[in-house]
């Protein structure tokens, strides 16, 4: 399970890999913690020649998922707050997967035990 300090190291590699074909001064400029992690808003420091920040093209934030370790650029076409809820329902939906695989593997462990047999004594 990764930390916060953990989850902001590993966003920062990947900025790195950003700042190394680019120019620019990267940074984090936001965080925002959610029920399964943690959301990162980075971008380029504000220029001090000419007063403004520059703009830049894919720097969508990015998504660290806690107990999985999942780091996830998102692009920045679709909302923010939607792709939250997508990546929610894709944790639902891989919950029940493991629950269902679970009960399946039980399941034939019990029927494949020798006591439940009714040919053997």
């Amino acid at each position: 399970m990764l930390t916060e300090e953990d989850a902001r190291r590993l966003v920062l590699a990947k900025i790195d890999d950003v700042r190394n074909h680019g120019e620019y001064d990267l940074q984090i400029q936001r965080v925002e913690a959610l029920p399964f992690g943690w959301i990162f808003y980075w971008g380029a420091v504000q220029d001090g020649r000419r007063g403004r920040r520059p703009l830049l093209g894919g720097n969508g934030p990015i998504l660290v998922d806690r107990e999985n370790e999942r780091v996830i650029g998102l692009p920045t076409c679709t909302p923010v707050a939607r792709q939250i809820a997508d990546y929610e329902r894709r944790l639902r939906r891989e919950a029940h997967a493991r629950n269902r695989a679970a009960k399946l593997a039980a399941h034939q462990r019990v029927t494949a035990s020798p006591a439940s047999d009714p040919g053997r004594p």
